[in-house]
């Protein structure tokens, strides 16, 4: 059932899925719930806002077990791996975004339990997921903190029976929790003496409630509910790992994780929008000709979704990788914030354009885009908001420059001109422009203390997050052209594509790096200011370099439309 995975940046390991059994699981999801979800049915759901619990209890049992894929082998899951995982989200996603939220809740749910609890909570827990498909609820956001978790206010009171602790009492509110009225049981994120620390509380325990349905924007065939914690008792042995205070710990090592499936559903969610475009764009004929045809329309609305969409995955996916490797998922928290990031903002740029693509077909019902919108919405706020996301970014990033005394970036570059000098095809060496330009607007940052400037520093997130995914788009292009890539990851497009794709993505990044690092390195300084130290890093960015690189974009768009619409032969 295991299989080797490769990724272009690191090692490999037997772990997971072997190709096989990820390809038959992916399409039992997809003949599943195509047949359990008609559009009909999906519009109507998503009118009335109405979970589907049936579907939703219907994949997590033996109709379909894709639960198994998530759980260890020794409980009586699969043992997917983070590959595996990050796959079946993203086709969940495709499908249904709602749904897919629905159980990726559960999985959620269960995980501090996977990271941290004893063998024992292990076999009980996973154990009842695996062979009873019960549905789990994370019970970690409160009204007042949203992802925050540090403003935790629910608190967990130890009861002493004899003079030793027999059990909590908890009293908080919990507030847009997945699953929240439908699960069978719940992970609550809660203060105790030593700290914020996590317990396991069952559907119907006296005191605990959960409000109506959120009447919600999108994804409203998901569940999604407050729930209320009055004087609940749970016993000793709910309390996640059997030590107090480990709670923060236990959710930093699933936020890495999880926000890498999130990710998947931006991925997921943005192309399931996309296609319907470019079906649409195949029949829809303006001015004498298809609309795929015109280069205003598939320059403009299709392919730079595509671009962005498909790095976004490079990233995702080679982090999917890194962990089935070994990685431990806390040293990839900052990577896993930029999949997120990017992922998500990319997949609802792809569905808006969608809206688009279609006229005023895309902004009625039936077409369905307008409701992949709405749905993906949500995937730029739950599990961290982009802009909790930029702040980890530039945090951990910004750590790293400071550690290597601003060699950083120039280290990143001169790995990427390596690869360019083994594959010139990828934008390699253009990404490489990229970084150097960070490694100089930091400098500078730091050199005028412009990291007291909040806005400054998100704008630095951005620019961190797309030289990173430019750098593993040049990495997939170059490792899809030797074959070395995992047989796990999608494969839609091939070698010449990638590299095409990945040499837009490359320029474009290029060109917003050298643009905004002389805005903000101009514009944090004060009007009238002399700055020769300043004056010497706006010389040293490469900017006519940058501008040199855009040479052959509009070919490389033409190529990367013909791919899309399978037209190269003619």
């Amino acid at each position: 059932m295991t299989t080797t995975t490769q990724h272009p940046k690191g090692r490999a390991a037997d772990v997971g899925l072997d190709a096989s059994s990820l390809k038959l699981m992916l399409e039992a999801l997809q003949d599943y719930v195509t047949a359990a979800l008609s559009p009909e049915r999906q519009l109507d759901l998503d009118h009335e806002d109405v979970c589907p619990e049936d579907i939703v209890r219907g994949m997590c049992s033996d109709d379909l077990g894709v639960h198994l894929a998530f759980l260890p082998e020794d409980v009586g899951g699969m043992g997917g791996g983070a590959l595996d995982s990050y796959r079946i989200c993203e086709r969940m996603a495709r499908l249904d975004p709602g749904v897919g939220t629905a159980v990726f809740a559960s999985f959620l749910g269960c995980d501090p339990i996977m990271v941290g609890g004893t063998p024992e909570q292990q076999k009980e827990w996973l154990g009842r997921m695996a062979e009873q498909g019960i549905v789990f609820a994370y019970g970690a956001t409160e009204p007042d903190a949203g992802s925050n978790l540090g403003g935790l206010t629910t608190t967990a009171t130890p009861v002493e029976t004899d003079g030793r602790v027999t059990g909590y009492r908890l009293n908080g509110r919990k507030q847009w929790i997945s699953n929240g009225s439908i699960a069978d049981a719940y992970t609550i994120l809660a203060a105790a003496p030593a700290g914020p620390t996590w317990f396991v509380v069952e559907r119907g325990t006296p005191g605990f409630t959960s409000a109506p349905p959120e009447d919600k924007h999108g994804i409203r065939l998901s569940n999604t509910a407050a729930l209320f914690l009055d004087d609940v008792f749970v016993p000793v042995d709910r309390l996640v790992g059997g030590v107090e205070g480990e709670g923060m710990t236990q959710a930093g090592e699933v936020f890495g994780y999880t926000r890498l499936m999130v990710a998947a559903f931006g991925l997921g969610g943005g192309w399931a929008a996309l296609d319907r475009a470019i079906e649409f764009s195949k029949n829809r004929v303006q001015g004498g000709s298809v609309l795929s045809r015109k280069q205003g329309y598939t320059h403009k609305l299709i392919v730079p979704h595509v671009v962005a969409l498909e790095a976004a995955r490079s990233l995702s996916e080679e982090i999917a990788c890194r962990i089935d490797a070994g990685e431990s998922v806390s040293s990839l928290y900052t990577d896993s914030a930029i999949a997120k990031y990017l992922a998500t903002e990319a997949g609802n740029a792809a569905a808006d354009a969608a809206i688009q693509a279609h006229g005023g077909y895309g902004y009625t019902r039936p077409y369905l885009v307008e409701k992949i919108k709405r749905d993906l919405r949500v995937t730029t706020i739950y599990e961290g908001t982009s802009e909790v996301m930029q702040m980890a970014i530039v945090a951990g990033r910004w750590q790293q420059h400071l550690r290597t005394k601003g060699e950083h970036y120039l280290a990143v570059a001169a790995d990427l001109e390596a690869l360019h000098g083994r594959h010139p095809e990828v934008g390699a060496g253009v990404v490489a422009l990229a970084a150097r330009s960070l490694a100089t607007l930091m400098t500078a940052y730091r050199q005028a203390r412009l990291t007291r400037n909040q806005h400054l520093m998100f704008r630095l997130a951005d620019l961190i997050a797309k030289t990173e995914t430019a750098a593993s788009f040049a990495r997939r292009a170059a490792a899809t052209a030797d074959g070395t890539l995992s047989e796990k990851v999608d494969t839609r497009f091939d070698a010449p594509t990638l590299a095409a794709m990945s040499r837009v993505y490359a320029r474009s990044v290029a060109a917003t790096c050298v643009e905004e690092a002389q805005r903000w390195m101009v514009g944090g300084v004060e009007p009238g200011a002399a700055s020769p130290a300043l004056d010497d890093l706006l010389a040293a960015l490469p900017v006519d370099a940058a501008l040199a690189a855009q040479a052959g974009l509009l070919h490389d768009l033409d190529a990367v439309a013909d791919a899309i619409y399978d037209r190269r032969e003619g």
